[in-house]
């Protein structure tokens, strides 16, 4: 059964308020105190025609990709590390950042190297370019704050989200290159976007008005 609604998954924060800008702009409205309640999981618009799922950045996309939600708004950068099934339909061309390979000031330019040490929340790109490369390296996934890791030994470099560059300055690290570069993305389920095409299609033409 087609629902009467659309579900779009979005997580907390920039992404969410970025969106909610262009939602409003497309005539959509909510009540301010179901989306300040910090506890609150979910919201519908005043007129029940879309739910916001409020999702972890990383989840987004697993929601979408197994239908229980029809669309979300994630960040290139989790698309391409975590390959997973969905349809790509916007580049909604806010929340934009490079993946990109970083070292201490003191050692930079620096030269890659066979088991060259990365830590990194994006192993499976990170991966993907060295292996681009030629080079052999020793990837280590890391959850933390990564900028850590080449000052204290752990490993010699950092592969890692930036977008002003200003943590890496604050901590004495010079980027050598990037991975790739991101910005927030409209996606959908595929099971979905088949099933109700017309609304999606309609959603998805209108949000690009307002980019």
């Amino acid at each position: 059964m087609i629902s009467s609604y659309l579900t779009l998954a979005v997580s907390k924060g920039y992404l969410l308020d970025e969106t909610l800008k262009r939602l409003n702009k497309m005539g959509y409205e909510f009540e301010e105190s179901q989306l300040k309640d910090s506890r609150k999981l979910f919201a519908f618009d005043k007129e029940n025609r879309i739910r916001l799922l409020f999702i972890r950045p990383w989840d987004v996309s697993v929601y979408v990709e197994h239908g229980a939600a029809d669309l979300g708004v994630v960040g290139k950068d989790v698309l391409l590390e975590k390959e997973e099934e969905v349809a790509e339909l916007v580049d909604l061309k806010f929340g934009h950042c490079r993946l990109i390979l970083a070292c201490p000031s003191l050692q930079f330019p620096y030269q890659l190297f066979h088991h060259i040490r990365v830590a990194t929340k994006y192993p499976h790109s990170c991966e993907q370019f060295f292996n681009k490369k030629g080079i052999q390296a020793r990837i280590l996934k890391m959850y933390g704050a990564i900028e850590l890791a080449p000052l204290t030994g752990l490993s010699d470099i950092i592969c890692d989200l930036t977008a002003s560059g200003q943590t890496l300055k604050e901590n004495q690290l010079e980027i050598i290159d990037t991975v790739f570069e991101s910005s927030a993305r409209l996606i959908a389920n595929p099971v979905s976007l088949r099933l109700s095409y017309k609304e999606i299609q309609s959603f998805s033409t209108e949000i690009q008005k307002y980019l």
